[in-house]
């Protein structure tokens, strides 16, 4: 036994030519249509449309979508290759993608098939967004803590809440709204369980009663960042609530168990891009009479950097095939590999600061915002900290069979 799992053969990692000739052509598109724009998004915070309609014209939106609902397929691992791409130039852009998946997969995976058919096409197709509005003032990684609420009418739901933090608001045409159908008093009285009595519900965007409140000006992201979504007596129809009443806990963690291996991806990206810019400008640079990278300080920082981009592509890789292969221990897998990823791209993007000196803080080299976005990516989908509880509950559930 290859503790907690059960052979060395759950380490391997599915990767194929075909991979390849996806990622071969997500770079070509990249690096034409979306890596010279990057200072414009930067300066404008917005990501301009003629980049979605390019992505929509190459089916970028439907990776990872089964192809019953107008998606291109392929599984978490090409959802990684894609997302690995795009933060490599433009980390904003991935979590564009990303929101969607926010959006869908709860769908797919708990919704009926009336839901899949209705919302994920459009989705696919690149013709509508999705936002997922979870997080709320009082609850962020506790997830069971929100305070949103939603009562039964007759045939329809009434919400009442607000939710912030919520990435792709401004835009979404379709949001998923977690809240409360039952007291958390009455479920701890009637399961002892405080999760319980959450529902998620699909709300549209020209639903009465639902605004969009005020942006977030957070410190990276820039082109993609968070607002805030006001629900005021909003009536959703019985038929868009997703899966079984107050039993959504389930699916919004399961749902992140999924999508955190995206943020992975995003941190790769990110790692990457920094790591050939601090390799590009140590080859090129000179000081005291010599190239920076025959300093020895250099090369043991860029070889450290390399070491932790590998080792965090790895662990998003693998963690992308489990899931693809529907093994549960893609969650410990997934929480692994967030955790490292995320933590190994802010500290590589501060590493290639520092090789480029004075001009690594100067915005126009484009280094320092990959610093801004990582940090970032440390934070959601689940703090790191969570993260780390994630892996020792599963840890001990699957060698032990206990819970904890």
């Amino acid at each position: 036994m290859v503790f907690p799992f059960k052979s060395v053969e759950d380490f391997r990692i599915e990767i194929n030519e075909e991979h390849e000739l996806f990622r071969k052509a997500v770079r070509e598109v990249i690096e034409n249509k979306v890596l010279p724009r990057w200072q414009e998004i930067e300066k404008n915070n917005e990501i301009p449309k003629e980049i979605f309609e390019e992505f929509a014209a190459q089916g970028f939106f439907g990776v990872g979508i089964p192809e019953e609902y107008d998606g291109q397929g392929g599984g978490q691992t090409l959802v990684a290759i894609l997302t690995e791409e795009v933060a490599r130039a433009v980390p904003s852009l991935a979590v564009a993608i990303g929101v969607n998946h926010l959006f869908g997969i709860p769908i797919l995976l708990f919704g009926t098939e009336e839901q899949k058919k209705k919302y994920i096409p459009p989705i696919a197709r690149g013709e509508a967004f999705g936002a997922h509005a979870n997080t709320e003032p009082a609850a962020g990684s506790d997830v069971a803590g929100i305070q949103t609420k939603a009562r039964k009418e007759n045939d329809h739901y009434v919400i009442s809440g607000r939710k912030i933090f919520i990435s792709g608001a401004e835009k979404a045409d379709y949001f998923v709204v977690s809240a409360r159908t039952m007291p958390v008093e009455q479920a701890l009285k009637e399961t002892g369980k405080r999760w319980y009595g959450i529902s998620l519900f699909i709300v549209e965007r020209d639903t009465p009663g639902l605004k969009i409140g005020q942006r977030f000006n957070v410190i990276g992201m820039r082109g993609e960042q968070p607002y805030e979504v006001i629900l005021d007596e909003v009536k959703v129809p019985a038929e868009n609530l997703v899966g079984k009443e107050n039993e959504a806990f389930k699916y919004i963690v399961t749902t992140y168990d999924h999508t955190r291996i995206g943020i992975a991806a995003q941190a790769v990206g990110i790692a990457q891009a920094t790591f050939e810019q601090a390799l590009n400008y140590a080859l090129q640079r000179e000081a005291f009479g010599q190239p920076l990278i025959q300093f020895e300080m250099i090369i043991q920082k860029l070889a450290d950097m390399y070491m932790k981009l590998e080792a965090a592509r790895l662990l998003t890789y693998w963690a992308a095939t489990l899931a693809d292969q529907g093994r549960r221990e893609f969650v410990i897998a997934s929480s692994l590999a967030k955790a490292f990823a995320t933590e190994a791209a802010e500290w590589i993007a501060r590493q290639a600061i520092q090789i480029h000196g004075g001009i690594g803080v100067d915005e126009e080299t484009g280094v320092a915002r990959y610093l801004r976005d990582a940090v970032i990516t440390t934070i959601y989908e689940g703090t790191n900290e969570i993260q780390r509880l994630t892996i020792v509950r599963q840890l001990v559930r699957q060698a032990f069979g206990l819970k904890i």
